[in-house]
């Protein structure tokens, strides 16, 4: 299959296979190119937009995120 016909099936499915798609995909995806040099540099602007079309505030994220971090410590 190429790019696009991945692309035309993905976005066939319904709301709800769209998000089970990616919780369940998207760590596997990531974790063989997360460690590419300068693919996080080209993440980083597209999961950024997707936080702003969600309307969560960034400063959200960030409590979040040092929230996440402060568990990871713990662990």
């Amino acid at each position: 299959m190429t790019v696009e016909e991945i692309k035309t099936a993905l976005m066939a499915l319904s709301t709800e296979e769209k998000k089970t798609f990616i919780l369940e995909t998207l760590p596997d995806l990531a974790g063989g190119v997360i460690k590419e040099p300068g693919f996080m540099m080209q993440l980083f602007p597209v999961l950024l937009g997707i936080l702003k079309e969600s309307g969560m505030d960034l400063q959200q994220l960030l409590q979040f995120a040092t929230m996440m971090g402060d568990q990871q410590k713990q662990e």
